[in-house]
């Protein structure tokens, strides 16, 4: 019995040095671990912190831009990218939105088509062929079909995006970018419906078809809604329609009035300036000579003459230009102090 007491006393002591040791060896690791778990912790509430960061610097800016828009007293101009940054990516694309958002645009346009299925997506033309490895109307393909076909970039080369909807665009934009949404008109009551489900309609600017009144929009579509904003395409080569025009929308506050002239003559009496004072957005186009009366995006890069292109715009009442250059007007309106900075 002595004998098997000692045994048992000589168990005990071996397992506890087995366990002095065990903890000795293993006490790094425990350690080690210990401290990834904290790092892991720390570095989840900084990512939290910093997301939380973005998104109320995004919130701030959507809403300064949108006070930008329609207050008489701000001298500044917006920038907005005409299908995105086309240039850099293909048109109408999430990387053309990122890039533009990257850039410090601060309105992307684009445009919109539909599907076979009814699903609205982004594109310009009426078929694919120009800007896809596909042929045919948008509407000849389900959203299924048209998701296995690739865009295209300004080369005509084929890449690896897809052509997204309308839903994954503002999925994207949502409180980082204002939205100019081209060739939605038609569809109207879609488009406003989706705007509302995504929480996007605050920073959305729908465009009108060419001199179209309020009255004719509210005819086909019902009383518009105050938190809206309406963007009338005023062509002056009908100068008393323009007047028209004009006219029908003061009633609707959230009004941005997009001018469209091939000769300057037929503006030379109009005073955007003076809608401007009013609290209505003055949208001017540089991208091409028939918008503008000659003061185009080419002139101002290739013929070194921003201040006849852009800077005539801006001196005639632009709140906001459309181009296709937006690198180089940021820089131009950046240098001239006319940026806004939020």
């Amino acid at each position: 019995m002595a004998e098997s007491g000692v045994l048992m006393e000589q168990l005990k002591e071996e397992r506890i040095k087995l366990s002095k040791n065990m903890s000795y060896y293993f006490r790094p690791l425990i350690n080690f671990f210990t401290g990834i778990f904290f790092l892991l912790v720390i570095s989840s509430c900084s990512t939290q912190q910093q997301t939380a960061a973005t998104s109320a610097f995004y919130e701030n800016k959507i809403e300064n831009l949108i006070r930008q828009l329609h207050d008489p007293q701000k001298n500044g101009v917006l920038v907005a990218a005409h299908r995105c940054d086309w240039r850099n990516h293909p048109e109408n694309s999430i990387p053309a939105l990122k890039s533009s958002i990257t850039m410090g645009v601060d309105i992307a346009e684009i445009d919109l088509k539909k599907t076979k299925d009814g699903v609205l997506i982004l594109m310009h033309d009426k078929t694919i062929d120009r800007n896809t490895n596909g042929k045919g109307p948008s509407e000849d393909f389900t959203l299924e079909e048209i998701k296995k076909f690739r865009l295209r970039n300004g080369l005509g080369r084929v890449t690896d995006n897809e052509i997204p909807t309308f839903r994954e665009f503002l999925s994207e934009a949502k409180g980082k970018i204002l939205i100019n949404i081209d060739k939605g008109y038609n569809y109207f009551p879609e488009v406003v419906q989706l705007l509302r489900e995504t929480g996007t309609l605050r920073q959305a600017i729908i465009n009108i078809d060419d001199n179209t009144t309020l009255d004719e929009v509210e005819q086909r579509f019902g009383k518009m809604p105050d938190d809206v904003m309406l963007m009338p395409v005023v062509v002056y080569k009908d100068k008393d329609k323009a007047y028209v025009v004009i006219k029908s929308y003061l009633r609707h506050k959230k009004t941005i009035f997009q001018p469209v002239w091939d000769k300057d003559k037929l503006v030379k009496d109009e005073n955007f300036i003076a809608l401007k004072k009013m609290g209505y957005g003055i949208w001017m186009n540089s991208l091409w000579p028939s918008l503008n009366g000659g003061h185009d995006d080419d002139k101002a890069i290739e013929e070194n003459k921003p201040d006849e292109t852009w800077g005539w715009l801006i001196k005639n009442g632009a709140t906001v230009i459309q181009t296709d250059r937006p690198q180089q007007l940021l820089q131009y309106l950046v240098k001239k102090k006319l940026h806004p900075k939020f």
